[in-house]
């Protein structure tokens, strides 16, 4: 096969251009990549290109869990007493799903978030779901789920929860708070460790 010197050149330079058109990037602890202040939209930037190793803790939240929420601090509850517990996955774009352990799918189980980094290993979420009464017929109103967690490694996080009930005019029917653990669920997980 003959080479083309002008084609081989061709294709190097355009190479080298995109090469240093990729902007440069960092991974912090499971930290998603956010434009920094004074970036506002996608732009390319002259700067010199890495290549990362992607390992399961830069993954940081992004994946599959199984959750516990115990109540702590609720007026009228006492503390350590299972609110919910199911399952969630932590989307890389920011978005969030749980299924619900405590509600039938009667009565919606399950809810969507969204989440964003707010330290190191400290993640926040913003969850709603629609709450149903147990016959499944009669809106209740919307459930507002925070939840603020930090890894404390890469297969465990825990944090606090607030679980706010409302009606369809806006006003709260319930009002819990408590602690929330997670342990990751991966390939290999046995079903021993979700009881």
């Amino acid at each position: 096969m003959k080479m083309n010197f002008k084609t081989l050149a061709t294709a190097l330079g355009a190479l080298v251009l995109t090469t240093l058109a990729v902007p440069s990037a960092s991974a912090a602890c499971g930290s998603i990549a956010q434009p920094s202040a004074t970036h506002t939209s996608w732009h390319s930037e002259l700067g010199q290109a890495r290549l990362l190793t992607v390992s399961e803790h830069e993954a940081g939240i992004v994946g599959f869990w199984h959750f516990k929420f115990a109540s702590k601090g609720t007026a009228g509850v006492p503390d350590g007493t299972p609110l919910d517990a199911g399952y969630s996955q932590w989307h890389g774009d920011g978005t969030e799903i749980m299924n619900s352990g405590h509600f039938e799918p009667l009565e919606s189980d399950f809810c969507l978030g969204v989440w964003q980094q707010v330290g190191e290993c400290t993640y926040k979420l913003n969850h709603f779901a629609i709450a149903w009464d147990s016959s499944g017929t009669h809106l209740t109103g919307p459930v507002r789920i925070q939840e603020e967690v930090t890894l404390t490694d890469k297969d465990h996080y825990s944090g606090t929860v607030t679980i706010d009930n409302y009606n369809e005019s806006g006003g709260l029917l319930s009002h819990l708070q408590g602690l929330v653990t997670g342990v990751r669920i991966d390939v290999d997980t046995p079903v021993s460790s979700i009881f």
